[in-house]
């Protein structure tokens, strides 16, 4: 996507810019850290890059490379330098706001291997180092925050990626390192049949971090990739190449981090100039100092969005004993409330504040910034979508930095947040009426409304999982929803009318239990019926039912293997055996277009669920 596409002559170009503007690929921030080198000659202007470029270099070229720039493999490669890179390395790893994979761009094949084992050795010093200092950390919030870093640096599996050559082993010994146990790996492949290659690019496998000279920089494509340490001289295309590896669309990545080590960005515009537009403030790759600006420029949209439906946010961040006034952050999330649009847009502000943030991390923490407005406006948010709870005051109070008083939510919190802290809400546990005395009792309704929103949606969600024909309860609490943003109920009205929405929900969920059926049989039942069944047709149909998920249950591993949903001969398996079950026990009012047409129904809602992963045959 990031190159000039070209069909015989040059036809267009699809650049950096315009990727980004389309969604087809994320922004890059670049930054410098650590001391650079800075060398006299001007290396991207020489073959030295391209040189470098080769995976496997001739005796001649090696030969070449030593005796021309010697000085410059002299600085790149000095082992104190190496050091420093590690350490940072380990440092910035683990800190970063997305933890995405990361790939260490390396000189040369020794480098890369000598980099690997001095970023390993600086690991697991750095594992021993925060944990003496979770112990000692009075701070609880600091202290879980060191944990989190440990959990995750406890989980990151690391690797070396080359390219083999001839008397490799030998080569490495002369070197004082051994490439054995890495070429091992490299040739490796588990159970599954799955290479190192596979591994990095599933984003839930623990190979999080690669080093590299030449492999996996152009050619590959691991999306969930967010970091480039670059550490090795590059130039136009192959820099362009490797630093795209960092610029994938990702679920949860709004960018892509370069940190260079060699200083490549003042030759990077070089590059740039044939891939993105002729201005430099308009080349996607910034300096990551863009990125303060960019979240200052948002906190003060947030405050000006905030002021112009009559929320002053600056009362919340003036002094430290406006902190302590919790009923101003009620306040303000109970204005947020009254409608929908004002919820959305607010939502949309803090979460890119929150975004822009965590991408500084960890620079940020290094630089002289500092804006209490922003914790202001995530802890605003914290109370606008129900995460922040009474248990979980003392928390926020060192967040922000200031003293809360603990008893302030005492009134908010509603019993359905009891019963909403496991998994599956149990609309069972729910006291309905003294959720309706309560209502009348509240200041602010429109955080109430808004928690009652959350839970029913959440248990639709749950509801609609178990059963696909509960579609339809999704519809009218849209309905109500709609009818209540137009202005057609005040906040008594949409409150009842949200109650009596949740006694509808317990009927439904208990439904199976009225009708002799599990949870599954249930979804099949609701599926297979058709209007105007008699009450025996109506046994039938449950008892259809009831055969067809013990029938597929039993032969579960025999119908349903691996991948089966996209090979055509198992599915016709899995379609025989439904209409084999459905032809047996469906009542005879069930015609031949009625039946093919609930047959079909059923097969492809389970081909469905085999699919997106939900529901009773994917578990």
């Amino acid at each position: 996507m990031l190159d000039n596409y070209r069909f015989g002559d040059y036809v267009s170009e699809y650049n950096f810019a315009q990727s980004i503007e389309d969604g087809a690929t994320v922004p890059l921030y670049y930054t410098k850290r650590v001391p650079t080198v800075e060398l006299k000659n001007d290396f991207l202007d020489s073959d030295f890059s391209e040189i470098l470029e080769q995976d496997n270099l001739t005796d001649e070229e090696q030969k070449r490379l030593e005796n021309h720039y010697a000085r410059e493999l002299e600085v790149i490669k000095r082992d104190d330098r190496l050091e420093t890179i590690a350490q940072d390395i380990v440092y910035h790893f683990p800190r970063r706001g997305f933890l995405g994979k990361g790939m260490v761009v390396c000189v040369d094949k020794f480098t890369a291997v000598k980099m690997y084992e001095k970023v390993a050795h600086y690991w697991k010093e750095e594992i021993k180092k925060l944990n003496i200092e979770i112990t000692t950390e009075k701070d609880e919030g600091k202290r879980l925050e060191l944990k989190r870093i440990v959990d995750y640096m406890r989980g990151v599996q690391m690797a070396v990626v080359i390219s083999g050559e001839e008397n490799e082993e030998e080569k490495f010994q002369i070197q004082g390192l051994s490439i054995k146990k890495h070429r091992d790996l490299m040739n490796s492949v588990d159970e599954n049949g799955f290479d190192i290659e596979d591994h990095f690019k599933n984003e839930n496998h623990p190979f999080q971090l690669v080093f590299v000279c030449s492999m996996w920089l152009t050619g590959f494509d691991a999306p969930s990739v967010s970091t480039m340490y670059l550490d090795k001289p590059m130039k136009g295309h192959t820099l362009m190449q490797a630093i795209a590896r960092a610029n994938r669309v990702f679920p949860g990545k709004d960018n892509g981090i370069i940190v260079d080590y060699l200083d490549v960005f003042k030759y990077m515009k070089r590059a740039l100039a044939d891939y993105a537009t002729s201005e430099e403030e308009d080349m996607p790759v910034k300096d990551i100092e863009n990125l303060v600006d960019l979240l200052n420029q948002a906190i003060e949209n947030t405050t000006e969005f905030c002021g112009a439906i009559g929320i002053d946010l600056n009362e919340l961040a003036s002094t430290y004993e406006t902190f302590k006034k919790l009923d101003l952050f009620e306040n303000f999330a109970n204005t947020i409330l009254k409608n929908d649009e004002w919820k959305n847009e607010f939502k949309v502000y803090s979460n890119t504040v929150e975004m822009l943030y965590e991408s500084l991390r960890p620079d940020i923490f290094k630089m002289d910034w500092h804006n209490p407005l922003k914790e202001a406006i995530l802890y605003l948010r914290g109370i606008i979508e129900g995460k922040i709870r009474p248990e979980k005051l003392e928390e926020a109070r060192k967040k922000i930095d200031a003293l809360l008083d603990q008893s302030v939510f005492a009134e908010q919190a509603s019993n359905y947040e009891i019963v909403k802290q496991s998994k599956e809400i149990d609309l069972s546990k729910l006291n309905i009426d003294e959720l309706r005395e309560q209502f009348k009792k509240v200041k602010y309704k429109n955080i109430e409304i808004a928690n009652l929103r959350d839970y029913i949606t959440k248990k639709l969600e749950q509801m609609i999982k178990k059963n696909i024909t509960r579609s339809n309860f999704a519809e009218i609490f849209q309905n109500i929803i709609d009818n209540y943003n137009a202005g057609g109920s005040t906040n008594d009205d949409f409150f009842e009318k949200l109650l009596k929405f949740m006694e509808k929900l317990k009927e439904e969920e208990e439904r199976h239990i009225k009708e002799d059926l599990t949870e599954e049989e249930l979804e099949i039942f609701d599926l297979l019926c058709k209007d105007k069944l008699t009450s025996a047709e109506e046994k039938k149909v449950k008892l259809a039912a009831k055969m067809l998920f013990e029938t597929l249950t039993k032969k579960k591993a025999e119908l349903f293997v691996v991948g089966w949903h996209n090979d055509s001969q198992p599915k016709e398996k899995v379609k025989s055996e439904i209409i084999t079950v459905l032809n047996s026990y469906l009542p005879d009012s069930y015609g031949r277009d009625v039946f093919t047409q609930k047959s079909n129904i059923i097969y492809e809602h389970i081909v469905d669920q085999a699919i997106t992963g939900f529901g009773w045959m994917a578990s």
